[in-house]
């Protein structure tokens, strides 16, 4: 029972977490409520992974999870997904970006990843506050990409390690044969 009562815990930070970093909590409800209303719509989260990005031949979704991508304008809200090809952030909300002619655009806040051009993931916790978890992608070519405020941070993390050891694999045995 004890063990229950730890996980309930861990959820409800992930959650109190999540929730703290969107702007409003009203605007973060109203954005969950029209990001559940749309993976209803479109027919589940893989469906909307396909939409999202390119999608190869025997590619998996492994999991999709929402979070935060940390940027230098502050979080931004939106799902994670771990294929066994890519990772892939896909904001919740569009955001507004000045085109040439100086008006602007809408358009999804995206980053897209391939597993083989990534070099590590870190894990790291607010030391104050041990239940703030972040995850950081260090690609090869030097660039690093933060997420926070998961839900299931562990989850999402052993999946995301899963995927880019198993890639490390199949390249491993690319090279033998």
């Amino acid at each position: 029972m004890n063990l229950l009562g730890k996980k309930a815990d861990t959820f409800a930070h992930g959650v109190r977490e999540h929730v703290r970093l969107g702007t409003k909590i009203s605007e973060t409800v109203k954005g969950k409520l029209s990001l559940g209303a749309r993976i209803l719509q479109v027919g589940g989260l893989e469906k909307i992974f396909k939409q999202l990005f390119s999608f190869r031949e025997g590619e998996k979704l492994l999991k999709a999870c929402q979070c935060y991508l940390s940027t230098t304008a502050g979080p931004i809200a939106g799902l994670l997904f771990i294929s066994s090809e890519k990772v892939a952030f896909c904001s919740e909300r569009s955001i507004k970006v000045p085109c040439a002619n100086g008006e602007y655009v809408r358009v999804h806040y995206k980053v897209v990843v391939p597993v083989e051009k990534i070099k590590g993931v870190n894990q790291s916790e607010n030391r104050k506050k041990p239940w703030q978890k972040y995850m950081e992608i260090v690609t090869v070519d030097g660039f690093d990409i933060w997420f926070m405020g998961f839900l299931n941070y562990h989850k999402a993390f052993k999946c995301l390690q899963r995927a880019i050891s198993q890639r490390l694999e199949d390249v491993d045995t690319l090279k033998v044969a």
